[in-house]
C-alpha cells in the first residue's frame, strides 16, 4: 500500500501548490508542467512505490519513486485520472543522499544528463496531456525528507490557514540608496500612512525630511499642507510624477514624488528631495521605474503574494536554464507564451576598468584590490535594483533575476514595430535601454559593468536560447574582449567572430595536448631574453604578413620587424611559409595574450 502519513480528512482543505512551493524555499523541485496552473489544491502528500498498489486521492501530491521510462508515463496518466493534484519524479536518477535539505547551490546548478532531459520531456508531455502538475525533484534530495517537509507544510496550513509564508521585507534601504544615486537627490520611501520605511544617506536635508526621518513619519503640519496642495490626491490617482516646488519660508526644498501602487491599490510613495545640486536629468523616469520595482518589495509584507515574488524569480531562473515549461511562468506572471521575447544579461567586476567576471574563489581568499565578499554581494544587490528600476520604466512586465553572479532581464510580450523597421526597431530600443542602464550602473557602483543582449525569440519557451547567446557574448568579454573597452554592450552580431575565436581559445586552453611545443619554446625564449618576438610575430600574422602595416602598429621600423619575425621562426622552428602553421601559431599566441 502507498505510504500516506498525515490527515486523510478530505473536508479540511490543504493549500495551493503555489504556496507549498513557496514554503519549500530554495528550489529543491522544479515545476516541469502545470497545465491547470499552480493554484491546484494539495490536501495530502503521499509516497507511491509502483511495486505496491497505485492509489491516489483527490488533491494528493504523489512522490513517485523507483520507476522510469514508459512505466513512469503510464503511472502519471493513471494518477491524473485518480485526481492527484501533482506528481513528483526524479527523471535524473539518484545521487548520494544528502544529510540536509535543501541542497547546496553547487548541487542545484548541476546540469542534467542528456538522457534524463529526454525522459523529463516525455513525462512533461504526458502530464500536459493528462492535466496534472509535474514536479522534477533534484536528484540529491531524499524522498523521505521531501515527504516529511511537504506534509508538515500542508498540516501547518490547516492549523493556520491565514499564516503568511512569504519572505521578510525586501531591502528597501538598498533600494532607497539606488534611487538616490539615479536621481541625485535624498530619497525616502513611505507607506500609505506616510510612515517612513526606508531612506537614503546624505546631508543637506531640509526641515520636512529631518522631521520625517527622526519621527519615522511625516509631521502632521507638513502633511496638512501637502494635502491642501493636492499632492496626496495625485499620488493615489496613478503613476504621475508629482513636482513640489521649493518653499524656503516653510523649510521645504524642491521635491519629486511618485505613488507606489499594486494595481489600483496605493501602497505608499517615494519622495526625492533636491540638495544643493539640481536633480539628474532623467530623475523622473528613474523614479517611475523605481516605484514599480519597489511595489513588488512592499507587497512582500502584506499577503502571500509577497512570497510570490520569490517564486516568480525561481520560476524565471528555471525557465532561463530550460528546466521548466514556459506555461509554469505564465501562470504566475502576466506574460504570453506565444509572443516574442529576449534576454539581456549584465555582469560586473571588482573595480572600474577591470574584467567582467567575478570568478569563484576559495573561502577566505582576498584578491588584492577586490572588495570582500559582503561588499561584492551588496554591489550585486545594488546592480539588481538598478537594472530593475530601468527595465521596469521601459516595460512593466519585465522580469529580473540572478543566476551565477549575473543579472538577467527577461523582456516578454514584445510586439513588432511599425513600418520597415519591424523587429529591428525593437532591438534598437532594447540596446538603447541596455546602454543607458550600463552607464548608470558604472556611475553609481564605480564598477566595470558589461551587458549582452540576446537575440529575439518568437516564443517564451525559446528564451533559454536568447539567454545562452547573451552568456556567450559575456563569456567572450570576460576572457578575450576585456581590453576592448568599446564593448560595454554587445550582441552576437556585433562580435560574432570575436566570440567564436574566444570559444576556440577557451577550448585550446582546456586541453594541454593541443599546445604546440614550438610556440611554448618561443614564449619561454622571449620571457628569458626580453626580445619581444612574440608580440612582433603576432602583429605580423594579424597583418597578413604586411611588415609595413605591422611595424606601423608597433611603432618600429619595418626592417626591425622583419628581423624579429625571422628570429622567431629560427628560435621556434615554425615554418611561417605553411598556411596551417601560420594559422595555428596565431591562435596559440592569441591564447597567451589573454
Amino acid at each position: 500500500m502507498p505510504v500516506q502519513p498525515g490527515s486523510q480528512d478530505e473536508e479540511v482543505a490543504g493549500l495551493p501548490l503555489r504556496r507549498l512551493l513557496l514554503a519549500l524555499g530554495d528550489p529543491i523541485v522544479d515545476v516541469a508542467a502545470a497545465p491547470d496552473g499552480l493554484d491546484v489544491q494539495v490536501n495530502n502528500v503521499v509516497i507511491i512505490d509502483p511495486e505496491d498498489r497505485v492509489e491516489a486521492r483527490e488533491g494528493d501530491l504523489v512522490l513517485l519513486i523507483g520507476v522510469r521510462g514508459g512505466a513512469a508515463r503510464r503511472l502519471v496518466r493513471m494518477l491524473a485520472g485518480q485526481g492527484a493534484a501533482a506528481v513528483a519524479v526524479k527523471a535524473g536518477g539518484y545521487s548520494p543522499p544528502e544529510e540536509t535539505l535543501p541542497p547546496s547551490g553547487d548541487q542545484r546548478n548541476r546540469p542534467p544528463r542528456s538522457g534524463a532531459a529526454d525522459e523529463l520531456r516525455a513525462l512533461r508531455t504526458e502530464a500536459q496531456e493528462s492535466g496534472v502538475a509535474l514536479l522534477a525533484v533534484r536528484p540529491e534530495v531524499r524522498w523521505d525528507q521531501l515527504q516529511s517537509v511537504c506534509q508538515s507544510i500542508v498540516d501547518d496550513a490547516r492549523l493556520t490557514a491565514s499564516e503568511d509564508l512569504g519572505e521578510a521585507t525586501g531591502d528597501l534601504f538598498s533600494m532607497a540608496q539606488t534611487i538616490a544615486q539615479l536621481t541625485g537627490g535624498l530619497v525616502s520611501i513611505e507607506d500609505s500612512a506616510s510612515r517612513v520605511l526606508a531612506y537614503s544617506s546624505g546631508a543637506e536635508v531640509d526641515e520636512l525630511r529631518r522631521l520625517s526621518v527622526l519621527g519615522r513619519q511625516g509631521p502632521e503640519s507638513y502633511l496638512a499642507l501637502l494635502r491642501q496642495w493636492g499632492v496626496f490626491t495625485k499620488l493615489r490617482a496613478g503613476e504621475e510624477v508629482v513636482r513640489i516646488e521649493e518653499h524656503p519660508e516653510l523649510g521645504i526644498r524642491r521635491r519629486l514624488a511618485v505613488g507606489i501602487h499594486a494595481g489600483r491599490q496605493p501602497l505608499g510613495a517615494i519622495w526625492v528631495q533636491e540638495g544643493s545640486q539640481p536633480l539628474a536629468r532623467h530623475a523622473e523616469e528613474a523614479l517611475l521605474g523605481a516605484a514599480r520595482t519597489t511595489a513588488l518589495q512592499m507587497i512582500r509584507q502584506r499577503t502571500q503574494t509577497s512570497a510570490g515574488l520569490r517564486l516568480r524569480e525561481d520560476l524565471l531562473s528555471s525557465l532561463l536554464e530550460g528546466r521548466i515549461d514556459a506555461s509554469a511562468l505564465a501562470d504566475t506572471v502576466e506574460v504570453h507564451t506565444d509572443r516574442a521575447a529576449l534576454v539581456v544579461a549584465f555582469s560586473l567586476s571588482g573595480s572600474a576598468g577591470g574584467g567582467t567576471g567575478e570568478a569563484a574563489e576559495p573561502e577566505g581568499a582576498q584578491p588584492q584590490g577586490r572588495p570582500d565578499r559582503p561588499a561584492r554581494e551588496l554591489r550585486r544587490r545594488q546592480l539588481i535594483d538598478l537594472v530593475s528600476v530601468h527595465t521596469a520604466a521601459y516595460r512593466r512586465s519585465s522580469l529580473v533575476t540572478e543566476l551565477g553572479g549575473r543579472v538577467y532581464v527577461l523582456l516578454p510580450d514584445l510586439a513588432r514595430g511599425p513600418g520597415k523597421e519591424g523587429w529591428r526597431g525593437v532591438e534598437h530600443s532594447v540596446l538603447a535601454l541596455t546602454r543607458k542602464t550600463v552607464a548608470a550602473a558604472r556611475a553609481a557602483l564605480g564598477s566595470h559593468v558589461q551587458a549582452a543582449v540576446g537575440s529575439l525569440v518568437e516564443r517564451l519557451a525559446d528564451v533559454p536560447e536568447s539567454r545562452a547567446e547573451a552568456d556567450r557574448v559575456l563569456d567572450a568579454m570576460g576572457r578575450d574582449l576585456d581590453r576592448d573597452t568599446d564593448w560595454e554592450v554587445a550582441t552576437i552580431s556585433d562580435v560574432r567572430s570575436r566570440v567564436l575565436i574566444s570559444e576556440t581559445l577557451a577550448h585550446l586552453r582546456a586541453d594541454p595536448s593541443l599546445r604546440d611545443p614550438r610556440v611554448i619554446r618561443l614564449i619561454e625564449y622571449d620571457q628569458a631574453g626580453g626580445a619581444d618576438l612574440v608580440h612582433s610575430l603576432l602583429a605580423y600574422l594579424e597583418a597578413f604578413g604586411d611588415a609595413r602595416a605591422a611595424a606601423e602598429r608597433l611603432h618600429i621600423h619595418p626592417n626591425t620587424l622583419r628581423y624579429r619575425v625571422r628570429r622567431a621562426a629560427a628560435v621556434s622552428g615554425i615554418d611561417l611559409g605553411d598556411p596551417g602553421e601560420r594559422l595555428f601559431t596565431q591562435l596559440q599566441l592569441l591564447m597567451e595574450q589573454h
